[in-house]
């Protein structure tokens, strides 16, 4: 993914579109049901951009970024940053246009969820759930709601169109259609648009791997239903299910009328969920590093430097998967991946740095104990960044040997030490390699090497014994 610079700079124009009137009740949803999902500064940029258009109008004038830095008091990549979120969350929407090595932005504000939508999402509600708890959220439940009318002694009377009006066909309209036909030119009337749910792209899901381990005699191929696959691949991306899983989730929601409930499906999807994570729900985290979070600002030059970026801008997954030769790692490693950033809030890049260096020094395995030491160690010294999660890997190197020798062989501190030259990671350099060889080759001093040849002796002797018994 490029940085913002190559895609936003100060010079660049834009101008604000609203698609359809926003209301105060919008603000209220977009504030209390959005901002905890994306935090402060995409809620200031919204409103920000929401504020440059009139009242009653759907366009704004023409500005430049640097004044809306300037509005917002916030640097370039702050915005770029927020600007993706709202994309991303379905309340903005992004046009450019080049012309002449000049280029101009479109950003259409999208009208939110209504909280009826939102609260029936099966995807949103679960991450806000998630991030502000139980009581929060019945309580965000009971602002947006109100008592039915429940008493069963009213009924309706109200009169239909055709008993209070009716049409004189005498009168002449033919100049009304010949008025609409002249002033049509490209206008669009003000209007209340009605916002549609998040959905994730198709290609996301393998719906053959599935229909391939269900029989038709068990659900039908007529059951998966537009609404039942949106469903189904939404519930994927949330709680990370693989088709085979979820063909077990949709036969046990399957009713008696060979039909998938929609809702029963996600009933069962979040239980599978809770199940398997001790009863907690999914976060809502974000992909890649946060650019905040990044630790140079400038483009790469160097090999480590490209590697430092490469470790920032890609997902854990990617790199599990890199590192394994492009090989899909299995699904132990990723839940011990998922627990790291769940439980541990460590960044996606540092967690990147971890993965490889885990990976490179225990022959390929990611051993939960080994690296939730680690990442422990990594937690409570604040590790943010790339560039801190490789400078402290190389410094504690020593330390997290010890760790892994321990893992291997409890008694490892009494025993002979096996000289070995090991897998390191790139960004440890050959200095340090090198470093290593030389502390190995002081450390064998004559009493060393003949104690070794005594203890290689006794262990041919035992081993003849042991042959002819």
């Amino acid at each position: 993914m490029s940085q913002h610079w190559q895609d936003l700079l100060p010079v660049d124009r834009y101008r604000v579109a609203v698609n359809g009137l926003l209301s105060d009740y919008d603000r209220k949803t977009i504030t209390f049901l959005y901002q905890p999902l994306i935090g402060t500064k995409c809620l200031a940029l919204y409103m920000t951009l929401w504020a440059e258009v009139e009242e009653n109008r759907l366009w704004s004038m023409t500005n430049t970024h640097h004044s809306l830095m300037n509005f917002m008091s916030c640097g370039l990549n702050d915005i770029y940053e927020a600007r993706l979120k709202l994309e991303g969350i379905g309340l903005l929407k992004t046009y450019l246009k080049k012309e002449d090595g000049n280029r101009s932005f479109i950003y259409e504000l999208q009208p939110p969820l209504s909280p009826a939508q939102y609260f029936l999402d099966g995807m949103l509600n679960v991450y806000l759930y998630r991030k502000i708890g139980k009581a929060q959220y019945g309580r965000l439940k009971k602002f947006f709601s109100d008592e039915k009318m429940s008493d069963p002694g009213y009924q309706p009377v109200t009169k239909a169109f055709q008993d209070v009006f009716m049409s004189d066909h005498g009168s002449a309209v033919r100049a009304i259609h010949e008025l609409d036909e002249e002033e049509a030119f490209d206008q669009m009337y003000i209007d209340k648009e009605e916002q549609t749910g998040i959905q994730i792209s198709k290609g996301d899901f393998d719906f053959e791997l599935m229909y391939a381990g269900i029989h038709d005699s068990l659900v039908s191929k007529n059951a998966f239903t537009k609404k039942v696959k949106e469903a189904i691949q939404n519930l994927a991306f949330i709680y990370g299910i693989d088709p085979i899983q979820m063909k077990n989730i949709v036969i046990s929601a399957t009713n008696h009328q060979d039909e998938i409930d929609v809702e029963e499906l996600r009933i069962a999807a979040r239980d599978w969920y809770q199940f398997q994570h001790n009863d907690l729900l999914p976060m809502l985290v974000d992909r890649k590093q946060p650019k905040k979070e990044y630790s140079s600002t400038d483009e790469p030059k160097s090999k480590e430097e490209e590697l430092i970026y490469y470790l920032g801008h890609v997902a854990p997954r990617e790199v599990l998967k890199d590192v394994s030769g492009g090989v899909e790692p299995s699904k132990t490693d990723l839940q011990i991946i998922e627990e790291l950033m769940f439980s541990q809030k460590l960044m996606p890049g540092v967690i990147n740095v971890l993965i490889q260096y885990v990976m490179l020094k225990t022959d390929m395995k990611l051993t939960k104990g080994y690296i939730e030491k680690i990442a422990g160690q990594w937690v409570r010294k604040n590790i943010r960044t790339v560039k801190d999660a490789m400078d402290l890997a190389k410094k504690e190197h020593k330390q997290y040997m010890e760790w892994a020798q321990g893992k291997k062989n409890p008694q490892s501190k009494s025993s002979r030490k096996a000289i070995r030259t090991e897998k390191i990671p790139e960004w440890f350099g050959q200095q340090d390699q090198r470093k290593e060889e030389t502390t190995k080759t002081e450390r064998k001093t004559p009493a060393k090497e003949a104690s070794d040849k005594d203890l290689e002796q006794k262990k041919r002797e035992l081993e003849e014994r042991i042959k002819k018994l």
